[in-house]
């Protein structure tokens, strides 16, 4: 690519998880790297991400897990750009924040168990490499002028740039300023925007049928066809007042979401409630003498699901193991292992964790995060078309991409 005026900064828009491993990577660069953030203090996902603790890394990554509506080998090898033991080094040697395993769920936290260390950890690095950050700055737009940028600030004010980063995020949780801007300027910038729609989201049911069983949370499988394969996932899940939540649910939610969307029939789901399978139901089921189903089922469920499953099922609460019939065995044991999941909406971006769809990788260099149509523009994070499971999966997309675009600034790959 020709040369461009170097005197204008790299302008990084989006204080995010990626915009801020962005501007840090940027900085490395000859060129003076400016932070543009709408809200007055920036990472606000960061904050609330893993309950306030703030799940910065899964213990392994499969990358199959993550879904894209562009090339699944693109996504892999930007995910393969930055392994993920590099990734643990780089916040505990620049960070300086240890991460401590979460034996049980795989997932890694900042050992202070504070969302907010990584949060602050995050802008203190910026700092140290000579990042200047500008918060309440809100960006409507950004036009090429000649071989650089001009950024065009609410209330008319405008910054001239060598090159532009969106790092806007998406559409979810948009009370922490995500307000679907990037999404905007990039399809206006020619584009291509595959469908968006809210991932990671609880889902509904109204009725809720279940609404009596809010606040349990067991640990289930869940099982959805997905064309000729087959999605599956475990974790938790939770009855809620209007629907369902938990891991498993929110993994599973896009493929509900995305149903809706087309119009066409409702997507099924199956849960598993136990970790128990059919085999393991039908021996602990076919047992004799006078105890009763109620009692093996409640050894492995909470009581008030225990009852709802055996009422769905046609068991009376007193019936003996040695009086079970054949046909209530069967009945009770797909219950048990193959229930199907009644719902019939979600709740949107407003609880969603990511948004799906985004930006096509096909106009991405996977090496660099810059754009094939704009030299000069790179996007990364959110606003890409890619998202993972729960557990941090999506921080390592915000943390990847974000490298990326900000080594491939640093080294002149944009000019």
């Amino acid at each position: 690519m020709g040369e461009r005026n170097e005197a204008g900064p790299v302008v990084v828009i989006g204080a995010g998880a990626a915009g801020m491993l962005a501007a840090i990577f940027a900085a490395a660069g000859a060129r003076p790297v400016v932070l543009l953030e709408r809200t007055r203090d920036g990472g606000r996902k960061i904050l609330i991400s893993g309950g306030g603790r703030c799940n910065i890394l899964p213990s392994r990554i499969d990358p199959s897990r993550y879904v894209t509506d562009s090339s699944a080998a693109t996504l892999r090898n930007i995910l393969r750009s930055w392994p993920l033991d590099e990734q643990i080094r780089f916040f505990a040697d620049e960070v300086g924040i240890d991460l401590a395993l979460e034996a049980e769920t795989g997932k890694l936290f900042p050992v202070s168990n504070k969302a907010r260390d990584v949060r602050d950890g995050l802008f203190a690095l910026a700092g140290r490499r000579g990042v200047s950050v500008r918060f309440n700055t809100v960006v409507t737009g950004i036009e090429p002028s000649g071989r650089d940028w001009r950024v065009t600030l609410d209330g008319g004010g405008t910054l001239a740039a060598s090159a532009v980063v969106l790092a806007t995020g998406g559409l979810s949780v948009p009370n922490t300023g995500s307000d679907g801007i990037g999404l905007a300027i990039a399809r206006g910038l020619g584009h291509t925007i595959n469908q968006t729609y809210p991932a990671l989201t609880p889902l509904t049911d109204e009725p809720a049928r279940y609404g009596a069983l809010a606040g349990i949370s067991p640990v289930v499988g869940i099982e959805a066809p997905e064309g000729r394969r087959k999605f599956t996932t475990e974790g938790g899940f939770l009855f809620t007042h209007r629907g369902y939540s938990g891991p498993a649910v929110l993994d599973v939610s896009h493929l509900a979401v995305r149903s809706r969307l087309a119009g066409g029939p409702p997507q099924q789901i199956f849960v598993r409630w136990t970790p128990l399978g059919a085999g393991d139901w039908e021996q602990l089921l076919a047992g004799r003498g006078t105890g009763t189903v109620a009692n093996v089922v409640r050894r492995h469920l909470p009581q008030r699901l225990a009852d709802v499953l055996l009422a769905e099922a046609g068991v009376e609460e007193s019936r003996s193991l040695s009086q079970l019939r054949r046909e209530e065995r069967v009945r009770l044991i797909a219950a048990l292992t193959h229930h199907p999941l009644p719902w019939t909406g979600d709740e949107g971006y407003r609880k969603a964790e990511v948004t799906g769809g985004g930006v096509s990788l096909g106009e991405i260099d996977p090496r660099t995060m810059e754009s094939r149509l704009h030299p000069g523009l790179y996007l990364c994070g959110e606003i890409l078309d890619a998202f993972g499971p729960i557990g941090g999966y999506n921080f390592v997309w915000a943390w990847v991409t974000g490298r990326a675009a900000g080594i491939g600034l640093a080294v002149g790959a944009g000019g």
